[in-house]
C-alpha cells in the first residue's frame, strides 16, 4: 500500500510539473519548486529536478544543459500537457483577469497562475480557432475619466516585497520619499493596496501609531519584510476607509452639499447621482439645484472647482 501510495505521489508530482513547463520561454527547477510551493505542494528541489530529467526524456520537452541553471520548455510543436483543458470563454476571462490583476494580488500568487495564463494566451493565438474569444479584448475598453497619464515607475521589488508583506501580515521596513521630496525611514504596518488611477497607494499604520497613512509605491526607494507578524486590526476597513474618502484627501466628515449648476454642465449629475439621497430642482429650464449628502474632501472641492463659471450658490453645512 506504501508503495502504491509513493506511485500516486509520484505520479501528481510529474503532472504538475508538466502543467506549469512553458512553451515560449525556458524555466527551471527552482523556478517550479517556487510555484508549486506557492500552490501549497512542498517537494524538496533535488525531488524536482529529477522529475525533470525523467520528463525530458520521456516527454517533447527541451532541456538547455549549455549552463546551469538547466531551462526547460515544451518543444515548439509539441502537444505540451493543457493547465486546466481552457475552453476558449475560460481563456478570454483569464487573459482580461490577468491584465487587471497584476497590481491587486502578491507576486507569488499571480506567478503561481502563470501556467494559467500561459495556456489562456495559447488558446487565444493567432493559430487557433477561437476567432470571436481573440477579437473581443480589441472591442472593449476602459477609458479613464480625466487626462489619462502614464504610471510612475516603481522601484523593482517594491511591489513584490510590500504585497508579500501586506498578504501575511508582517511589518515592513520602509525607506520613504514623499512628495516634498524629504527622505524618511519607518516601520510600517500593511493593511491595504489600492490602485487610484495609474497609481498604486500602500494604506498602513506607523509603528505606535493607531491612524492610517496612505504611502504612493513609487514614492517607496526601498522596502524590506521583517520576520514579525502582527494581528491585523479588527477596527480597520479598507472600503470604509476609502468610503470616507481618505484617497480623496478628506477624514470622513460628511456635509449636505447645495450648489445650482447650468443644466447643460450639470445633465451627467442627473444620470450619475453624487449620493443615493441627491435631489435636484429644475429652475427655469436653464438650471438645477442640487442637493446630496456627501464626504467633504479636497476632491469634492477640485470636482466643483472644475465647473468654473457654471457653479453658484454653493454651500456645505455639516451633518
Amino acid at each position: 500500500m506504501h508503495k502504491r501510495s509513493d506511485t500516486m505521489e509520484t505520479t501528481k508530482l510529474a503532472v504538475e510539473l508538466l502543467r506549469r513547463i512553458p512553451r515560449v520561454r525556458k524555466i527551471t527547477a527552482s523556478e517550479l519548486h517556487q510555484q508549486l510551493k506557492d500552490a501549497g505542494i512542498e517537494r524538496d528541489l533535488r525531488t524536482i529536478q529529477r522529475q525533470l530529467e525523467m520528463l525530458s526524456e520521456h516527454f517533447e520537452i527541451e532541456r538547455d544543459d549549455r549552463s546551469k541553471p538547466y531551462g526547460y520548455r515544451w518543444l515548439e510543436h509539441a502537444k505540451a500537457l493543457a493547465v486546466p483543458n481552457l475552453t476558449a470563454n475560460e481563456s478570454l476571462l483569464l487573459q482580461l483577469a490577468e491584465e487587471h490583476l497584476k497590481n491587486l494580488l502578491p507576486a507569488h500568487l499571480m506567478k503561481s497562475m502563470d501556467a494559467f495564463f500561459s495556456q489562456a494566451r495559447r488558446n487565444l493565438g493567432p493559430e487557433s480557432n477561437a476567432r470571436l474569444e481573440r477579437e473581443w479584448p480589441s472591442k472593449v475598453r476602459v477609458v479613464a475619466t480625466s487626462q489619462p497619464l502614464l504610471p510612475p515607475k516603481i522601484q523593482p521589488d517594491v511591489f513584490d516585497t510590500v504585497s508579500e508583506a501586506l498578504y501575511s501580515n508582517h511589518w515592513l521596513y520602509l525607506d520613504y520619499k514623499n512628495s516634498a521630496g524629504r527622505r524618511s525611514k519607518a516601520e510600517v504596518m500593511p493593511l491595504g493596496l489600492a490602485q487610484q488611477g495609474p497609481r498604486l497607494y500602500l494604506v498602513c499604520r506607523y509603528r505606535d501609531y493607531d491612524n492610517e497613512r496612505s504611502l504612493a509605491l513609487h514614492r517607496i526607494l526601498s522596502a524590506e519584510m521583517s520576520t514579525v507578524a502582527f494581528d491585523r486590526p479588527k477596527d480597520f476597513d479598507l472600503k470604509k476607509y476609502d468610503n470616507d474618502g481618505r484617497f480623496g484627501f478628506g477624514d470622513g466628515r460628511k456635509v449636505k452639499l447645495t450648489f445650482v449648476i447650468e443644466r447643460k454642465a450639470g445633465l451627467h449629475i442627473l444620470e450619475s447621482p453624487l449620493s443615493t439621497d441627491q435631489k435636484a430642482i429644475e429652475i427655469c429650464g436653464k438650471y438645477l439645484k442640487i442637493e446630496a449628502t456627501v464626504v467633504d474632501s479636497g476632491m469634492l472641492k477640485w470636482w466643483l472647482q472644475g465647473f468654473g463659471d457654471s457653479i453658484s450658490s454653493f454651500d456645505m453645512k455639516p451633518v
